[in-house]
């Protein structure tokens, strides 16, 4: 078979490739063939239209499968469309390092072999407080350095109410076992007192653990030791504390309108002798786990055979760095990190650009289409998502549309199959998308998608 598109194939394929290919596209035209429904036109079987059913097939199977989304869910932390935003600065110094050599692990001044913690830990210390730093692929693997380090072989006393499970199915008793700790938890779910920690306090105790809670809260009877608390009794016992503070905040969320998550900068002026936290939720980082603490402590983990396992590569230090020298100057997070801007968009601000995506798409689509079409602008709620502030839902204003030559749910999917894939919620048979997540410069894109889909659908 010759063609001119299919030959330009031949640059980008192999040529064995390309025939199995081949194959299979005449098969399947084989069997139209030979069966009584869809059979193929004469224009089928053109030797250019067959290139072209290959080309396809050749562009459907290994386009990349990691590709761009537009988040219109109104989820900020969407795990599933990859948490975090990184902020221009971080994909710059991404693209910096991905292009040549860098100085990952090699000291320039002495010319010797360095270490990558260098890149980050005096940062992170200025940020949090902290005598020591190091950082490994997730906060999981944080958590479980810490107790394979510190605590081996050795009770580990925790709250029951803090056993959480997190997103995965993975849940901190697993990731304790797996670290080699005994688990020791203490008290009831709701409930646990500080003579609870101290009754279990043994010969074979290793470290006193807190858990922060993170996708879900308790209310109503509930109380629990504060770490300052904890960090007493860990004290007089000779004990290590450790803080598993979850997402992690380096700032106090309450100046959006949402309540605190626990700050790493207050378990370490509260004493906590070693804590960690994610670096890609609130901190916004690409993914990574920090750990902070006594500088002995830190020493240990860093000698961990483990830590060869769950360390970082340069293009997690590049991005994490950038990202958290945003956190130098606080009061310029809304300009400068995408996770702020989005947290402090204001009703009014997300309301005009409901309003305008409204307009643009009723103003775009044809008589025949807007038809059954309902075009509106209505009150809804985003989330913080990624486990963090799960009780808050914060005010927005949401596009909705209740498409009627098709149902809520094909025009969800159809939007879904876009390029770029678009995903946005399904309520009450209306297709609703939050500006909040819908970056400005994605705006176009989403009213061309639902204008030519609902068009298409109505002829």
């Amino acid at each position: 078979m010759d063609s001119e598109t299919l030959a330009q194939m031949r640059a980008r394929y192999d040529s064995a490739l390309i025939v199995g290919i081949t194959r299979e596209v005449t098969e399947h035209l084989r069997a139209r063939i030979l069966g009584e429904d869809d059979t193929p036109s004469v224009a089928d079987l053109e030797p250019e239209t067959v290139a072209a059913q290959v080309v396809a097939e050749l562009e459907r199977r290994f386009r990349p499968s990691l590709r761009p989304a537009i988040n219109a869910t109104g989820i900020v932390l969407h795990t599933g469309l990859g948490r975090a935003l990184l902020p221009e600065s971080g994909v710059r110094a991404i693209g910096d390092v991905a292009r040549g050599y860098c100085n990952l692990a090699i000291d320039a001044d002495a010319g010797a072999r360095g270490h990558r913690d260098a890149h980050l830990e005096e940062l992170i210390c200025r940020l949090t407080g902290a005598e020591a730093a190091t950082v490994v692929n997730n906060n999981a693997a944080a958590t479980m350095l810490i107790l394979n380090t510190l605590a081996e072989g050795r009770e580990v006393i925790v709250s029951r109410g803090q056993l959480v499970e997190i997103g995965g199915s993975f849940r901190m008793p697993d990731v304790m076992e797996a670290s080699g700790a005994v688990l020791r938890d203490v008290g009831t779910t709701n409930r646990v007192h500080l003579r609870d920690y101290e009754s279990a306090i043994g010969d074979n105790t290793g470290a006193i653990l807190r858990v922060h809670q993170s996708n879900y809260r308790i209310v109503g009877f509930f109380s629990e030791p504060s770490l300052e608390e904890l960090v007493a009794l860990g004290r007089r016992y000779n004990l290590p504390v450790i803080d598993d503070l979850g997402s992690g905040a380096l700032v106090d969320l309450s100046r959006y309108g949402i309540e605190p998550e626990p700050m790493a900068q207050e378990s370490m002026r509260l004493g906590a002798d070693a804590a960690c936290f994610s670096g890609d939720k609130l901190v916004g980082g690409p993914q990574s786990g920090v750990i902070i603490g006594r500088r002995e402590l830190l020493e240990r983990i860093k000698s961990n055979q483990l830590m060869r396992a769950f360390r970082v590569d340069k293009l997690t230090i590049a991005g994490l760095e950038a990202t958290l020298k945003l956190f130098l100057n606080p009061a310029t997070l809304e300009d400068t990190h995408p996770t702020f801007w989005m947290l402090s968009l204001t009703v009014d601000e997300l309301d005009r650009r409901a309003q305008a995506l409204a307009r643009a798409v009723s103003d775009g689509l044809s008589a025949g289409a807007s038809a059954g079409e309902g075009i509106s602008v209505i009150d809804g709620f985003s989330q913080v998502g990624s486990g963090s502030a799960p009780a808050e839902n914060l005010p927005t204003r949401l596009l909705a549309v209740q498409p009627g030559a098709i149902s809520a749910g094909e025009l969800a999917s159809r939007l879904r199959a876009h390029e770029p894939a678009i995903f946005p919620r399904v309520h009450a048979g209306a297709v609703l998308l939050d500006p909040r997540t819908i970056q400005p410069d994605e705006d176009a894109t989403v009213c061309d998608a639902i204008i030519r889909i609902l068009t298409e659908a109505a002829e």
